[in-house]
């Protein structure tokens, strides 16, 4: 899966340093390598993290190797796209979405 160089490979252990204490609102997507859809929308999230850099910190999750994050933010459904802005989930996509509806959630939170 080719990733923008602007997406982070987020885990467990750095998901409160990366996302909950970041300055800047952030996009994670919760997503497994045998999920269809999960890839189906990857190249969407790297354009997203290339065109909002600097504005907007993008990183994925993996839901299998991670648990402990996907479990406190009863993630069920993947993809689970969620944007969260000074430590707080204040948006939520599930499934693959067209890109003009997840740049129309983000930009209300920019």
């Amino acid at each position: 899966m080719a990733d923008s160089k602007n997406v982070i490979h987020l885990t467990d252990a750095s998901f409160d340093a990366e996302v909950l204490k970041s300055s800047v609102p952030v996009l994670v997507d919760f997503w497994a390598p045998w999920c269809g859809p999960c890839r189906a929308i990857a190249p969407v999230v790297g354009e997203i993290a290339d065109t909002y850099a600097g504005r907007l910190k993008v990183g994925k999750i993996n839901v299998d190797e991670d648990t402990r994050v996907a479990s406190t933010h009863n993630i069920t459904a993947i993809p689970t796209l969620l944007i969260i802005k000074n430590g707080q989930v204040v948006d939520q996509i599930v499934g693959a979405v067209a890109k003009a509806k997840l740049i129309e959630k983000l930009e209300r939170h920019l």
